[in-house]
């Protein structure tokens, strides 16, 4: 098949499309036939020889967590995701091959059905990034109406979400981002918003019962000066783990709760967020689509960190995978 692949770290440039095996369904896993994969920040660190790189064993190695496709081939006959299903969902990178590809091989607690009203390139943008957001914003946070929440990084993959669930259960959403982006936050239910090259956040945000960290420490002391408007109580959730090494020391030292989050796949709240979806009152936003050809640029374009949403790539053609789900039908 064809994948987007690297044969060893580095630069953007390592990345080319080489023809790689199929991947073996085993066990209970969904073959899965990829129409779109969202790109994640996580792909750009591991291929670049960060993220998580240390567990890449064999060479080429092909990346890619997110996904959008067709079920090709199920663990057994009576299967609740038969083929020719259309399904989204997460794969298990890098213990298995990634989703910048032509077929993922993943768990069946991993995929769900796609919503109805996304097509596969905005569905691809949703599983990582999203399930993200909710295990901050709900497992961790359990946020309910009357808080005060603010989410760091707002207009990005994870942050848009985070503010539209925030804003779903009834918080007061105080979002970071920059002057360009003020409008989107607002229609994603921001109540305030915060230019961060222009205004210090603890100067206007006031006391917030819980901060959703997407920066960390690697910009202007962003999660350090988080605790500074975290009221008594409160909770930090840190998602980019890594980015600030010393928070919980930093947090216990002013008395206050912080915990850092990584996602896991999980088809029951991912298809919670697909009837929220489905309903209008989630929605996803896609800045840019590239070919796999062009797969390099796309990982390029999530590096240079100014994305709105989510950046896909385009595996295959969506209305040829239509057509492959009716003959499959047949």
């Amino acid at each position: 098949m064809r994948a987007l692949a690297i044969d060893r770290t580095g630069d953007a440039d390592e990345l080319h499309v080489a023809r790689v095996p199929r991947p073996l369904r085993i066990s209970d896993e969904v073959l899965v036939r990829v129409v779109a994969a969202g790109v994640n920040p996580i792909d750009v660190k591991t291929r670049a020889g960060k993220g998580v790189a240390r567990a890449i064993t064999a060479w080429p190695f092909v990346g890619g967590g997110d996904f959008s496709g067709v079920v090709e081939e199920v663990a057994y006959a009576q299967h609740p995701l038969p083929p020719g299903t259309a399904v989204f969902g997460m794969g298990r990178v890098p213990r298995v091959g990634g989703s910048f590809a032509e077929f993922i091989s993943v768990a069946s607690t991993a995929l769900t059905p796609k919503p109805e009203t996304l097509t596969h390139v905005e569905a691809a943008a949703v599983p990582i990034a999203a399930m993200t957001a909710w295990g901050m914003v709900v497992t961790q946070a359990r946020v309910e109406p009357g808080m005060r929440v603010l989410v760091h990084a707002g207009a990005g993959g994870v942050g848009h979400f985070a503010v539209q669930f925030a804003s779903h259960f009834g918080a007061h959403v105080i979002a970071t981002g920059s002057a360009r982006n003020a409008d989107f936050l607002r229609e994603l239910g921001a109540d305030e918003t915060v230019d961060y090259a222009s205004q210090r956040f603890e100067d206007v945000a006031g006391s917030v019962d819980v901060v959703i960290d997407l920066i960390g420490n690697v910009k202007d002391d962003t999660g350090t000066r988080s605790l500074d408007v975290l009221a008594s109580g409160g909770l930090l959730v840190n998602a980019p783990t890594g980015s600030w090494p010393t928070m919980h020391e930093d947090a216990a030292a002013r008395g206050m709760r912080a915990t850092g989050f990584n996602v896991a796949a999980d088809a029951l709240v991912l298809a919670g967020i697909g009837a929220l979806i489905d309903a209008g009152a989630i929605r996803v936003h896609v800045d840019a689509v590239y070919d796999l050809d062009a797969g390099a640029e796309a990982q390029r374009i999530v590096e240079g960190g100014h994305v709105r949403g989510k950046v896909v790539i385009r595996v295959a053609d969506e209305h040829d995978s239509n057509e492959r789900e009716d003959d499959d039908d047949e």
